[in-house]
């Protein structure tokens, strides 16, 4: 299992268009994908579960990748949320 701490840097926060955005880089993988924050743990490939754990701009997410693709998987997330998800 891997893991790393990433700030959400998207203005909004992790909204409709930017969490399905994160679901849908999440499911490209078999990898399992949670993140946790503020004491809960969501599954990064539910748009109900990322937009339940309410994470707004400049709140720090821990990302958790486990299986055979963890690496990539936690590489393309980093990279996606960094970018700001498409905003």
């Amino acid at each position: 299992m891997l893991s790393q701490k990433v700030t959400i840097k998207n203005p909004t926060g992790l909204h409709l268009r930017p969490a399905g955005i994160l679901c849908k880089d999440a499911m490209q993988f078999k990898s399992q994908i949670t993140f946790t924050f503020k004491g809960t743990t969501a599954n990064a490939k539910s748009v109900l579960s990322v937009l339940g754990a309410c994470v707004k701009s400049g709140d720090e997410i821990e990302l958790f990748c486990e299986g055979e693709d963890e690496q990539e998987a936690l590489r393309t997330l980093v990279q996606a949320i960094e970018s700001g998800l498409g905003e």
